[in-house]
């Protein structure tokens, strides 16, 4: 019997209601051995991402690890995004081993489980691999996250994705809780968010909207 296609989104794609954003150790401290990705855009896709959560209203966690002792502060580009949020500081390198960062992923009570952050070896692989062993499903935002070599980031991607974690970026976050230029209440957000943080394609929309009034919807 041949398939029918039917006009719906497949249950694999995420939607601002069904998953909880960790954003894990985007601090200075980590960020000066980050050399997977240049610091440039590692604070524009941290900041795209946590745009993206704030706007579409996304649970959001954010972590820290020895803030006032070690690490610094996270990064300004994402706290801007939650003004009124409190950091959740651990000890732990592996967000997931942390009972205040648990009591939060269990009273939002979601499972599906986005991550990003620093190091993508440590600091991602860690809750990623744990978060997979009690039964939730993880994303991984892969340039949204950075390491001290290109090799251990590529590595620490294999092996979560090997485990069955999904892969993603941080345009395709934004556009996939957008997912329809249609939905004219979250338009004019998204492609702010794009202009201000999604490097050439954001020049390309200031572009086409300048120049010709374009509109995708």
């Amino acid at each position: 019997m041949p398939i029918t296609a039917t006009p719906t989104a497949g249950p694999g794609l995420l939607t601002p209601q069904d998953h909880t954003l960790v954003m894990i150790d985007f601090q200075s401290q980590m960020a000066f051995a980050t050399k997977s990705i240049d610091a440039v855009n590692l604070r524009s896709n941290a900041g795209l991402v946590a745009r993206a959560a704030a706007g579409f209203k996304v649970s959001t966690i954010l972590t820290t690890v020895a803030e006032k002792s070690f690490s610094g502060p996270m990064f300004s580009e994402i706290t801007e995004a939650f003004p009124n949020q409190k950091m959740l500081d651990r000890t732990s390198m592996n967000t997931w081993e942390d009972a205040a960062v648990i009591d939060k992923i269990n009273a939002i009570g979601k499972d599906r489980i986005v991550l990003c952050g620093l190091w993508t070896g440590v600091c991602i692989v860690g809750p990623a691999l744990s978060a997979l062993a009690q039964g939730y499903e993880v994303y991984v935002i892969a340039d949204a996250c950075g390491d001290v070599s290109g090799e251990a980031h590529d590595r620490a991607m294999d092996r979560m994705v090997q485990a069955g974690a999904r892969p993603m970026t941080s345009l395709q976050y934004l556009l996939e809780l957008q997912r329809d230029w249609a939905r004219s209440d979250t338009y004019e957000m998204t492609t702010g968010i794009a202009k201000q943080y999604g490097g050439a394609y954001g020049l390309g929309i200031i572009y086409a909207k300048t120049m010709f009034g374009a509109h995708e919807g």
